[in-house]
């Protein structure tokens, strides 16, 4: 199993991944971890490759696997909370479940704070990225848990990047409509746009003053030895980012 850790800050009790699709037990066009339940692979071997994850992370508390709908939709986990409800973030600020998002191209980003006191794992497709799925989750958090945005650890991970994430003008002119600065993150070509979800994402963080923003640019589309890709592939597996708090 290949991972790939968050270059960031966080403190020893922060924990954070991403999944490659290296070391699994699915085939053909899923071949390697998909642990999408979703994507028409083989039950079993995707229940096989979950199980491998939490093995290799058998000191994490229990996944919170979500049914992720494109959504702007945050919830806050505890012990209890039921598999599979619908939405896009997850968060808590106690050690008793793993937050976890799905992606094959979209972005995943994790956020936590300089002491620790909470970790949020959130799906940002390009929708939920123009709905304000990241501003708005941060912003229910800090409100809840009274946290500055000088303390704020934001982590971008894998996506398709902005030499492959070719996009129409709908997609550009709703960027543009919340801030005409998104016009930065799309370049002309050939009647399209490339989109740079990356940036986009740092221009919806610009308003958290202070804010430490790392990322990892390696791209989903143009990497298939490590990475699947909704975009070149269609029929596909899923990579997991998720992240704990000891």
């Amino acid at each position: 199993m290949q991972l790939i850790k968050p270059n960031w800050a966080a403190p020893a009790h922060v924990h954070a991944y991403s999944t490659t699709r290296l070391g699994g037990v699915s085939e053909g066009e899923f071949e390697g971890l998909n642990l999408g339940t979703h994507v028409n692979d083989n039950p079993q071997h995707v229940f096989q490759n979950r199980l491998l994850l939490s093995t290799q992370f058998n000191d994490a508390p229990d996944f919170c696997w979500l049914t992720q709908t494109h959504s702007h939709e945050l919830i806050k986990l505890s012990e209890s909370t039921s598999q599979n409800l619908a939405a896009d973030a997850s968060w808590i600020d106690t050690n008793q479940r793993t937050c976890v998002v799905m992606t094959a191209d979209c972005l995943p980003v994790l956020v936590t704070d300089k002491q620790g006191r909470f970790v949020v794992a959130i799906h940002a497709g390009w929708r939920g990225l123009c709905d304000g799925i990241i501003e708005k989750s941060i912003h229910k958090i800090c409100d809840e848990l009274t946290i500055k945005s000088e303390q704020l650890l934001v982590w971008l991970g894998p996506c398709i990047g902005p030499t492959a994430f070719e996009v129409g003008d709908e997609v550009r002119e709703e960027f543009m409509a919340h801030d005409l600065r998104a016009s930065d993150a799309f370049v002309a070509t050939n009647g399209k746009w490339l989109a740079n979800l990356h940036l986009l994402a740092k221009l919806r963080l610009a308003d958290f003053k202070g804010v430490t923003i790392t990322e990892n640019e390696s791209c989903t589309f143009n990497d298939p030895s490590l990475f699947y890709s909704y975009r070149r592939d269609g029929q596909t597996g899923r990579l997991a980012t998720f992240i704990w708090l000891d």
